[in-house]
């Protein structure tokens, strides 16, 4: 008889609250991430859905709530334990967020060099591991202005993943490249979470490549969770919120317009 799989949360955020000033930004956020899964913060700009990455990664504190990743509270971490804590966690910018003075194997081994005493050989051998795995060993010793955006993007993502993190963090890591580059770096983030079990999280607008990449979504509004399900789900549901954002329609509850501080839209995505 074939045993049932578990499921292990990895990332548990009950109640959260955050605030900015008057804006509350996040208003009770209630979340439990599956280990091994892609899960994506969806919604449209300013709702909070770059603010809980940098909650989860300890980056702010929340005004109320905890956030809990692989059994550890973020939420309550020192400084100290904090530093420890992002050895784990992978972070992948929209723009790659490269060193602009480093070269590319520089670049990669930035975490490398500030997380361990790895000798310089082994150091090496890491750096280009990572870098093949991108598909793009040797290119090392270019400068980050030699490269196109969907190679400056894989190489931010080589150094995302040198340190073999648990959790990976991903800030729209799709925008603003051509179709060939989107779909590499799609395959790259599916391949590298199946292959080393990862548990990642994506903020993006990308309805469609959303459906193609995620297990899980959450679409966000009015500082609250407006929908969550499998994108297949979403895709075909009735809900206004979710319907009105995964058809892009301009009527519905989600406001157009700018709401003036002091409402439950926040000035953060």
């Amino acid at each position: 008889m074939e045993q049932a799989k578990i499921i292990k949360t990895a990332i548990r955020i009950r109640d959260l609250v955050f605030r900015r000033g008057r804006n509350t930004i996040l208003d009770g956020i209630s979340m439990d991430i599956q280990q091994g899964s892609i899960v994506a913060f969806m919604g449209p700009s300013g709702v909070g859905k770059t603010t809980i990455l940098r909650l989860i990664s300890g980056q702010l504190k929340p005004d109320e709530g905890t956030i809990e990743v692989n059994g550890q509270m973020v939420s309550r971490m020192s400084d100290r334990e904090l530093h420890r804590f992002r050895r784990n966690i992978g972070v992948l910018l929209q723009d790659g967020a490269l060193f602009t003075d480093l070269t590319v194997f520089e670049n990669i081994a930035t975490p490398l060099r500030e997380h361990t005493d790895l000798p310089e050989p082994l150091l090496r051998r890491l750096v280009m591991s990572k870098l093949n795995a991108v598909g793009l060993g040797g290119i090392e010793d270019l400068m980050p202005h030699e490269l196109s955006g969907g190679m400056a993007r894989r190489v931010a993502f080589a150094r995302a993943v040198v340190l073999d993190p648990g959790i990976m963090l991903y800030d729209e890591p799709m925008t603003g490249l051509d179709p060939i580059a989107v779909s590499t770096i799609r395959t790259l983030m599916r391949e590298t979470n199946d292959a080393l079990g990862l548990t990642s999280i994506v903020v993006t607008h990308n309805v469609t490549q959303m459906s193609q990449l995620v297990d899980y979504c959450y679409i966000m509004a009015s500082a609250k969770i407006a929908g969550e399900g499998p994108p297949q789900e979403l895709n075909s549901s009735t809900e206004p919120g979710v319907n009105q954002f995964m058809n892009g329609k301009m009527e519905g509850p989600i406001p157009f317009h700018y709401q003036t501080p002091g409402t439950p839209w926040g000035l953060l995505d």
